[in-house]
This record gives C-alpha cells, structure tokens and sequence, in this order.
C-alpha cells in the first residue's frame, strides 16, 4: 500500500506522464488536425522532453525544486497556450509542496488542487469548453473524493486518470468555446479535445509510472 510519496516517487509518477504523452503524441497531433493547427502533438512532445532533461538533471530531494524547474522549462515552449498552462500547472504544484519532503495522500491531492487554481489564473475556461479543463476538474475533483475518504495514492490516482479519461471523451459531445477551434461552432462536434485528451494521458501516466515501479 502506497501512503506517501518522496522525490523517488513523485520522479515515477512524472516519468510515467511523459512517456504516456511521447508514446500518444501523434494522436494528439491527428485530434488538433480536426479543429485547430494539427500542432499540438509536436508541441507536447517537446514539452515532454525538456520535462525529461530536467527531471535527470535534478539531484536533490527537493520536491519544490523539481516542480519549479519543470513549470519555468516548460513556460516558454513555443505552441500556443500550452506551454504557459502546462508551466503555471507545475509552477502552481511547486508552491504547494514548500517544505515537504514527503507528501501523503492529503498533501498529494492539496499538490494538485494548487495547480489547478494556478492554471484557472491563465484562463478562463471551464468544464463543457472543450479544453483540458474537462479532464482535469474532474481528476483533480476525484483525487479530493479519494482523499477524504482515506483512500490510499494508488487507489485515487487510478481514480483520477478514470475521471480524466471519461472528461476527456465527453468532449467530443461540445462545441469549442477557446482557441482557433471556437469559429467552427458545431464542425467541432464529434472530435475529441487534444488538450483535454494530454491531460488524460498525464493522469494515466501518473498511475501507470508509480503502480509499475512500486510492484516491482
């Protein structure tokens, strides 16, 4: 059973989002195709290698550091709004984890929440805009569910990737309210957001990479 989570971990759970982002990314460059620059995949995995280069470049035990790292790494990846939301979900993470060295199950999902409401800072899009606001509302909504009744990390994570996936899916039942994709009104119907879809591999990615390594 997983209760807390060190730099070891957390280093798991990150390695597991990048590789599931890297090993789809040609699938989210085909969903961007259908509304918007056909970019995104490209954009993520370029994101995903510099979150790469930090992670084996970071040799403390500092949680804080490792979060801040990759948030400003990624800020400035060129690719539309990606770079800046994906960079102040991390750096929001970052502040959240001050101090700690290990974090529980509360701690872990407080992480998450601080993300979040860093990234609802940046815009202003909601669940039912068909952006990554619809995997990651209800993920982050499910890893609190699972924190407050006292379900231990693996269990909320699995959680949280099924609520990311299930949002991520309903997207195709929306039509765009942000970005190039919103002057399309109902063409957008019937395909999946690509943001919404790279949050529900990040989550899978995030149970995948710790569930792996912790069985092992």
């Amino acid at each position: 059973m997983v209760t807390t989570l060190c730099i070891k971990e957390l280093l798991w759970m990150m390695g597991g989002a990048i590789e599931k982002v890297k090993c789809e990314h040609k699938v989210l460059s085909e969903l961007d195709s259908a509304c918007g620059d056909g970019d995104h995949g490209t954009t993520m995995l370029r994101a995903t290698n510099q979150l790469e280069k930090v992670m084996t470049a970071h040799q403390s035990d500092n949680l804080q550091g490792l979060l801040s790292d990759m948030g400003w790494t990624v800020l400035g990846i060129d690719g539309g709004a990606t770079g800046p939301l994906l960079g102040s979900f991390f750096t929001g993470m970052s502040e959240s984890v001050a101090g700690k060295q290990t974090l529980d199950t509360e701690a872990l999902t407080a992480m998450f929440e601080a993300g979040l409401n860093a990234l609802k800072k940046q815009t202003k899009a909601q669940v039912g805009d068909k952006t990554l606001m619809d995997a990651l509302v209800p993920a982050v909504a499910a890893l609190r569910a699972g924190a407050e009744a006292n379900k231990e990390i693996l269990q909320i994570l699995r959680e949280a990737a099924a609520a990311a996936q299930e949002g991520a899916y309903s997207t195709k039942n929306l039509k765009a309210r942000f970005g190039r994709a919103k002057y399309l009104g109902d063409r957008t119907l019937g395909h999946q957001d690509p943001g919404a879809t790279s949050i529900s591999l990040m989550f899978q990615g995030f149970y995948d990479g710790l569930s792996t390594k912790w069985e092992l």
